[in-house]
């Protein structure tokens, strides 16, 4: 057997374990990375518009697939997409960001070369990604086997970036050494014993306890045991925005959205007075509390964190999440609680004559309408995600926005790279005007691989959750240029796509109607005046702008 290239085993390692598209734009110091792609039996090439799409292209796909790749060329190109990786790092995606430098003799020799700062400062770039990837190397022959294992490791146990770089001269050697297992992380026996009894213990109790399963039960793929345990348990379970549909919102126990003081009274009230809380990889951000308003007494909560185990003041280390849900998965007795029904989904509106403007509540209410079961659906930024994410998703559909990070222009690539990471199923992309105008390029390359989206265009006249935030909704930076969305599809080169522009509740409900049985890509501008919100988005209005303010 030939002994592989540097870049020949990297690649080998990212598809054993998943990763068979990588996203990304050419440039000459990775041209051994991107030949080596292209050449590859089993990964495919993904050229996108420009880096930082690339980069949002493989968030979406890690949220699918577990893991992604990007290449990007040396300084113009990785600075491009570091945006992206940092969004990566704070939403806890593991993303291998390979990027082509200079051979090591032109770094040694400090030449003053295309790309560069003209300092002969080389490794400038790779210390400015240090904080948002959790491990980097610079890959040689004789490190190659060992550090492609750790970064593996290390991007599994953070869920987070890493970076690779790859000389020009070194890509293409053949590596050195004898391959070296992945080291699996397991929880100290002793600390994980200890955790799950004094769970069990604080279960048995307590009078009423509920579930707040989080975002990092998705990155670690423990949707599976998680549910197993809420049935176990018989307790009831809701979720916070950022973990919106990490458990099937169809499941029985499932009491809704909880979002501090800004929605949803009832889950409030119920979740708040439960004597237990168990939050289970929950993220408390901004978003997910409600801007700091939901209330829970640290003595009755338990935190099921990635790597730990908190209970009242006691931590416990070197406990793996996964291993908490599934000890406690087959230990738990069945607890009577007092779950709470609620009504699902987006309340009734009055009746809406076909002539009608599109109000947000008549908006969101058909959306929510049009999801299907196992939809994936892409939520941008701002007062789309907003509206959406108090809709009651289908079964096996899931709900995905960069929550934390927040990078407007994100959904539009990360549906994209969301399709190639699951060709079944059907996308749904819902972004707004503003947003969409920073990375409409990549509608191109739906179609250039002939996927079959669901694209939803909110246009309402510039950034609205920014008016909501301001002082003076009117100012001009809040403005926008009055593109043609419904023209753009067949300007990027999309054919055959259903196209459209909406602008009354008639019109609106005739073009969901196409859509859902449409074999084709759906591509719909959806008018709304420049202040239909959602009810969050005007509870936002007041609620960030004093804490903005204070």
């Amino acid at each position: 057997m030939a002994i592989p290239t540097v870049i020949q085993y990297v690649l080998s390692r990212l598809q054993e374990i998943g990763i068979t598209d990588i996203f990304g734009v050419p440039g000459d110091y990775s041209f051994p990375i991107n030949d080596a792609i292209s050449e590859h039996p089993q990964i495919k090439w993904i050229g996108c518009c420009n880096e930082l799409n690339a980069t949002y292209a493989a968030d979406g796909y890690a949220r699918i697939r577990g893991a992604a790749a990007v290449c990007t060329t040396y300084g113009v190109g990785e600075l491009s997409a570091i945006n992206g990786i940092a969004g990566a790092y704070a939403e806890h995606l593991p993303v291998f960001h390979l990027v082509g430098t200079p051979n090591m003799l032109t770094q040694s020799n400090r030449a003053l070369m295309h790309h560069t700062l003209g300092n002969g400062e080389y490794g400038m770039f790779q210390r400015m990604t240090d904080p948002v990837v959790c491990a980097r190397a610079v890959m040689t022959p004789q490190n190659a086997v060992f550090e492609t294992e750790r970064l593996i490791a290390e991007a599994f146990y953070h869920r987070r970036p890493v970076y690779m770089a790859f000389p020009g001269d070194y890509a293409n050697m053949p590596v050195s050494g004898s391959l070296q297992p992945l080291a699996e992380r397991h929880s100290d026996p002793k600390n994980l014993e200890e955790a799950i009894s004094r769970i069990l213990n604080a279960l048995e109790n307590a009078g009423t306890a509920c579930f707040l399963p989080g975002i990092l039960v998705a990155r670690t793929s423990q949707q599976a045991q998680m549910t197993a345990l809420i049935d176990a348990s018989g307790l009831p379970f809701a979720t916070m925005f950022m973990a919106k549909s990490v458990i099937d919102e169809q499941h029985p126990n499932y009491i809704g959205m909880y979002d501090g003081k800004l929605m949803n009274e009832e889950v409030r009230a119920f979740v708040e007075s439960c004597d237990l809380v168990l939050e289970v990889g929950t993220l408390l951000t901004d978003f997910n509390s409600g801007a700091f308003t939901a209330k829970l007494d640290p003595s009755k909560i338990i935190s099921i964190g990635h790597h730990h185990v908190q209970i009242g003041e006691k931590i416990f280390f070197a406990v793996e999440i996964g291993d908490v849900i599934s000890g406690l998965a087959v230990r738990v007795s069945k607890k009577s609680s007092n779950r709470m029904q609620l009504s699902s989904g987006v309340a009734e509106v009055n009746p809406a004559s076909a002539d009608d403007p599109i109000s947000a509540d008549f908006l969101y209410q058909q959306w929510e309408r049009f999801l299907a079961p196992d939809d994936i659906l892409i939520a941008e930024t701002g007062t789309a995600s907003m509206g959406l994410g108090f809709a009651r998703m289908p079964a096996g559909a899931t709900f995905h926005n960069q929550t934390l990070w927040g990078s407007i222009g994100w959904a539009t690539p990360a549906a994209f790279g969301a399709s190639i990471a699951a060709p079944g199923q059907r996308v749904v992309l819902v972004t707004g005007d503003g947003s969409h105008q920073m990375t409409a390029q990549e509608i191109g390359q739906f179609f250039r691989h002939g996927i079959r989206p669901v694209i939803f265009v909110l246009n309402n006249s510039g950034y609205l959750i920014e008016r909501l935030l301001c002082n003076d909704p009117d100012i001009e930076y809040n403005d926008i240029a009055d593109w043609q969305y419904a023209e753009l599809p067949h300007a990027l080169g999309c054919r055959d796509w259903f196209t459209t522009r909406v602008t009354t509740c008639g019109e609106l409900s005739g073009a969901l109607a196409v859509a859902a049985k449409n074999n084709s890509a759906s591509y719909i501008e959806v008018v709304t005046d420049a202040y239909a919100a959602s009810p969050l988005a005007l509870q936002l209005h007041n609620t960030f702008r004093n804490l903005y303010r204070s």
